[in-house]
């Protein structure tokens, strides 16, 4: 049985190895953890894809929209910016009466309205949607050189995160407070908050190491 190791924000898993404490015992939790979580992407759609989740997420737990993932891919056409900047009233009444996701009228509007704010920013900058929020990443010194519990927990927002939020707000971009826009920067590999420890810590370190920043 999973059980909290005296490493604090640890927790040794069933197969003996340490993760993030956040990530339980949840199998499902567990496997985004090692293979998702902290792994840097340059794909527009799929950093859209999180950018939407993470504002849905606010007020839940990660676990809840996890575990909805799929039944919001099916809903919003697999998250392809193209296909979501499309919908309109009639696609917000459809998907508001599917229990399998979360049916916030607000959060699929922004979700929708999101999308066409990318393409405008695609338009007015010549760029990806990748390199503009890549443009974002903390710069060296700006955090701690080991991770810890107490300093995540010290720091819910970040200047990066305050920096990208107010950008997005200021662009059109709603459900994208500085909390959210964390979260983003967390699990898409824009900075590696796996805890000192972490069985995968090292690997998402070199993912980043190789990673090829968009510009």
């Amino acid at each position: 049985m999973s059980t909290e190791t005296t490493t604090a924000g640890l927790r040794e898993g069933e197969d003996g190895r340490l993760r993030c404490a956040w990530a339980g015992a949840d199998a499902e939790y567990a496997r985004y953890h090692d293979t998702e979580w902290g792994r840097p992407s340059a794909d527009d759609d799929r950093l859209f894809e999180k950018l939407c989740l993470e504002g849905f997420q606010a007020g839940l737990s990660w676990i809840t929209i996890l575990r909805k993932r799929e039944a919001f891919r099916r809903q919003f056409a697999g998250f392809r910016i193209e296909a979501v900047a499309a919908m309109g009233e009639a696609d917000v009444e459809r998907i508001v009466l599917d229990p399998a996701i979360v049916r916030h009228r607000g959060k699929i509007v922004s979700a929708m309205n999101n999308a066409r704010r990318v393409l405008q920013l695609r338009e007015e900058t010549g760029a990806s949607f990748a390199a503009f929020l890549w443009s974002f990443e903390p710069p060296p010194g700006e955090r701690p050189e080991r991770m810890t519990s107490e300093w995540l927990r010290a720091n819910p927002v970040t200047p990066a995160s305050a920096r990208l939020s107010k950008e997005l707000r200021r662009r059109g971009f709603s459900f994208v407070g500085p909390t959210t826009m964390y979260a983003l920067l967390q699990s898409m590999g824009f900075v590696n908050d796996h805890m000192d420890g972490c069985c995968v810590r090292g690997d998402c370190e070199a993912a980043r190491a190789g990673f090829e920043r968009p510009r």
